[in-house]
């Protein structure tokens, strides 16, 4: 096991090297919709690139879901096709979100042998999250 502190110093360590190792500028960092957003991460037992969809405005959120559901064939047939759609996805803190995520299972972030698969996970699935994401902004945004 791994302390507190020894376990945020791996974290740390692990996006510092991935920035490093990837070094680009993430277009989908700022969506310019509120409440919508692209997110890494990477625990002890999984990865995973999502589209989080965190409205506290139900009927919002359900709005954009529905738009990218609607676009779920297009995803999975040209982009992502491991892409997992949850329309209620609860967060670790209990929050209610709507998400669509691609997951790696059995990585680890306390295991450094991990890592560089993990990292090409993240960066290959963010890529086609981002020109999917381009190809049909304007129908989201919509």
């Amino acid at each position: 096991m791994y302390s507190k502190e020894a376990s945020k110093a791996l974290r740390k360590e692990f996006w510092i090297s991935f920035g490093k190792s990837f070094p680009r500028k993430w277009i989908l960092y700022n969506t310019k919709i509120k409440n919508f957003s692209f997110k890494f991460y990477f625990d002890t037992k999984k990865a995973l690139v999502a589209l989080d969809i965190e409205d506290p405005d139900l009927e919002k959120r359900i709005h954009y879901y529905e738009k990218l559901e609607s676009l779920k064939s297009a995803l999975i047939e040209n982009y992502l096709p491991d892409a997992i759609y949850s329309d209620i996805y609860f967060l670790e803190n209990g929050k209610e979100i709507s998400r669509i995520y691609v997951l790696k299972e059995n990585v680890c972030i306390h295991n450094k042998n991990t890592w560089q698969e993990t990292m090409q996970f993240l960066n290959e699935t963010m890529i086609k999250f981002e020109e999917f994401y381009t190809d049909f902004e304007y129908f989201i945004k919509s």
